[in-house]
């Protein structure tokens, strides 16, 4: 079956427009206008991806998206103005899986939704004896069942790239990784300069595995190069 996309926004040109343009490429859509269509939408069926505006009457895309949090919740590219610096930052800090700027170039929206899909979890049931098990600061990270677990066994929400990113460093244990390798290996585009996603990513994180988060010591930072995972 296609993956199912639900296109939030109050522009209704623009809605029909990514309908049309998604539907050529395979995908299946419902279209919402605001929070409260998205919501009953959601209700009916859940989406696999959610297209998300920030600025929306009524209740905007940031309310909302703190609201889709869990690790059941669909994934989500915000839609942002190309000068909403602030409220990008902010969707990314609240778990959003990317972002886009308007106006949207329908070729990089569906590149980036296809990204977005592929580093989509699914756990496998493995026994486990056979689980890979990393150790993250106060959490434990099992690649097999994708889940971050916090000392009583509980189960800490990720992101899919949060997940990804933990992945990654879990994989390059002891190994420097700069934000070309991160982004080429966990978020599946090129870097830009003043792109600060991976930053607030890795800060997110750390809130979740670091005794201190203000002085991490599982995920360091290499100043000038980018990031190392050491565990000891």
């Amino acid at each position: 079956m296609s993956d199912h996309i639900l296109i939030c926004d109050d522009e209704r040109e623009l809605r029909d427009m990514l309908a049309e343009y998604l539907g050529k490429r395979g995908f299946r859509t419902t279209l919402a206008a605001h929070a409260e269509e998205l919501r009953a939408a959601i209700g009916k069926q859940k989406p696999d991806l959610i297209l998300l505006d920030i600025n929306m009457p009524g209740e905007d895309g940031l309310s909302v998206l703190r609201s889709l949090q869990g690790p059941d919740a669909p994934l989500v590219i915000m839609l942002t103005a190309a000068g909403e610096v602030v409220d990008r930052v902010v969707g990314l800090e609240m778990g959003a899986d990317d972002y886009l700027a308007k106006p949207v170039d329908l070729r990089e929206l569906a590149s980036r939704i296809k990204a977005v899909l592929r580093r989509r979890v699914t756990a496998t049931a493995e026994p486990a004896t056979e689980r890979a098990r990393f150790r993250f600061g106060k959490t434990w990270l099992d690649l097999d069942a994708a889940k971050l677990l916090d000392e009583e066994g509980n189960e800490v929400p990720l992101t899919s790239m949060e997940f990804n990113l933990l992945k990654l460093f879990a994989r390059n244990r002891g190994r420097v990784l700069n934000r070309d390798q991160i982004l080429e290996g966990a978020h599946d585009r090129n870097w830009d300069p003043f792109d600060r996603s991976i930053d607030i990513r890795i800060s997110r994180i750390r809130k979740k595995i670091e005794i201190n988060p203000q002085k991490p010591e599982v995920i360091r930072t290499v100043r000038g190069v980018g990031y190392i995972y050491d565990p000891s």
